[in-house]
């Protein structure tokens, strides 16, 4: 045997060793290396990026198309693969004392798709809406959008790339052509190569670094968990300031400047329409106005799969991205046991079949285990309603933001370690103009008082001293919990990439370094075998703790047995 076949001979085996089944890369740490120690990285006082939103000079944030030309066109996700949502926007938003609502009935909504770019051979038609902002105050800015459009296609195959226009054609007024490309079929084996996690990511020169760093990793789909844009960090004028209530603590409301919104349609079209985006409310889109109404411009810029999905609100819904199911959730609206959202969770989680979605995920934007001083144990009235629920069920992974940092948890139940709980990710690093969250609640001093940590906008107070554990009596650890593996605070993203029906590889990449350059980077395993997940039930009203006739316990009990 000669030399040369030898080096080939070994540098295969090299090879096999390194990259197992399913691209699993040996050497990269996995969930069940754990639970590890926690480690909190050092702050880099030299990087602190730019934090400074973008002009409306920017050009990337100007409008560029005329009359009632689509602008602001992006893509996202009904329920499963065989359908999509194109939304976009058309005629130009006004802002002032006095303002004229545009008629959207004056402007069709009108999709042309095909699977090549040239004829465009299939047609769907949805509909519009335009949405105020209004402010019963004298003196202050009144907005109103230009007609948005909502298009539902349906009948697509997956995995498979389609062109399409959008506008009116009777006008004319159409978009270029663009694409996208479906989700794959659900099943234990297809899944998107990449899904890029993204929280509070405003409209900064922080921002534009972040998503040059995302687009940079191809991701097939984007979660947004919330604070998209910071338009309530502006009055009506368009002053802005990275404190509202630093800066603004004498105004009578609130207030918004909505154009910051058409600001960050434009700037993200580019990406938008091509790769589907899925948001799901954050703080700061919650913009108070005339007669109470919150989150307008959230519930009217966005298309959702609410009802695909059997959900009332665009505040919490589900999809499936090939064998992925998420659960998109609330924290800006009921949760306890008696609420819509509640039983709406019950019935999401009862329906999922882990044999066709292994994965199970859920997202929302207040995290339940931070331990950043900022926004502490703030959203410990949600934790206590819900993650009985989605421990019972096997929720794999959560992902929130809120937080303007990184952090990844341990598997962790009730706030003690658990190989069958979740793992927390907080991604809330986008690049916000609020800058970074530095300090940790279990520094010397740090620790808040309980009183002030609940949520201002919901309300309630369930968080309470630890009745158990090294932190027994108080309410912060004073070292970091066991709970957090892994802290840090950088502006940057995430990629997730599920390899098979028990693997996923968790990327965290930071906007300082380069950008195949991972800053945390871990194999999420899951073990079915030793975390079982709720069977469905014969009976949907039993539980083996109902009261019911002893017979239809027996029977639910053998039903469970054989399933």
């Amino acid at each position: 045997m000669g030399l040369v076949s030898v080096l080939l001979i070994s540098f295969c085996v090299l090879s096999i060793s390194l990259v197992g089944t399913d691209n699993i890369v040996v050497g990269i740490p996995t969930t069940l290396d754990g639970p590890f120690k926690p480690v909190t990285v050092p702050l880099d006082k030299t990087f602190r990026g730019h934090a400074v939103d973008l002009p409306d000079t920017d050009p990337r944030v100007q409008r560029v198309v005329q009359g009632f030309e689509p602008e602001q066109i992006s893509v996202s996700l009904s329920t499963t693969h065989d359908s999509v949502w194109i939304s976009w926007i058309t005629g130009d938003f006004q802002i002032g004392e006095s303002i004229k609502p545009l008629n959207p009935k004056t402007v069709a909504s009108v999709v042309r798709y095909g699977r090549l770019r040239f004829p465009l051979i299939h047609k769907a038609t949805g509909y519009s809406l335009v949405y105020n902002q209004l402010y019963p105050f004298v003196g202050l800015q009144n907005y109103t959008s230009g007609i948005i459009h909502h298009v539902r296609l349906t009948g697509l195959k997956p995995n498979t790339l389609y062109h399409y226009q959008c506008g009116d054609p009777s006008i004319p007024a159409m978009s270029s052509t663009y694409y996208f490309k479906t989700m794959p079929a659900s099943g234990p084996k297809s899944y998107p190569s990449r899904i890029a996690i993204v929280g509070d990511l405003g409209l900064t020169y922080n921002t534009t670094s972040t998503v040059d760093h995302m687009i940079g990793n191809n991701p097939d789909l984007i979660l947004l968990v919330g604070d998209v844009c910071y338009s309530n960090l502006y009055l009506t004028n368009g002053t802005g300031a990275d404190c509202y209530s630093c800066s603004f603590s004498q105004t009578p409301i609130h207030e918004t400047y909505q154009p910051r919104w058409d600001f960050w349609g434009r700037y993200m079209q580019p990406v938008t329409s091509k790769i589907p985006i899925m948001v799901v409310e954050g703080n700061h889109e919650i913009e108070k106005q005339v007669e109470n109404q919150t989150f307008v411009a959230y519930s009217s810029r966005f298309a959702f799969p609410s009802k695909e999905s059997g959900s009332s609100s665009t505040f919490y819904y589900s999809f499936n991205a090939g064998g992925i199911h998420f659960i998109m959730l609330g924290g800006y609206i009921a949760y306890n046991k008696s609420a819509h959202q509640y039983k709406w969770l019950e019935k999401d989680l009862a329906k999922v079949d882990r044999t066709v979605t292994p994965w199970l995920v859920a997202t929302w934007h207040p995290p339940w285990y931070s331990t950043y001083k900022a926004h502490y144990r703030e959203a410990e009235c949600m934790r206590t309603a819900m993650e009985d629920l989605l421990y019972q069920y096997g929720v794999d992974i959560i992902f929130n933001g809120h937080v303007h940092a990184y952090e990844r948890s341990n598997r962790v139940y009730n706030y003690t370690l658990d190989p069958c709980g979740p793992v927390h990710i907080t991604v809330g690093d986008g690049g916000n103009r609020e800058k970074m969250a530095i300090a940790h609640a279990d520094e010397p001093g740090n620790c808040p008082d309980p009183s002030t940590t609940p949520d201002e906008y919901m309300g309630g107070f369930c968080a309470f001293n630890f009745t158990s554990g090294p932190a027994a009596g108080k309410f912060c650890w004073d070292r970091q919990p066991d709970y957090s593996a892994y802290r840090e605070s950088s502006f940057g993203h995430g990629i997730f990439e599920v390899k098979n029906e028990t693997h996923a590889l968790w990327t965290w990449h930071r906007n300082q370094d380069m950008y195949n350059s991972p800053g945390d980077q871990i194999y999420i395993v899951r073990q079915p075998e030793r975390c079982p997940t709720e069977p469905k039930h014969f009976y949907p009203a039993l539980s083996k703790n109902s009261p019911c006739p002893e017979s239809w316990k027996i029977v639910y009990l053998l039903f469970s047995c054989l399933n």
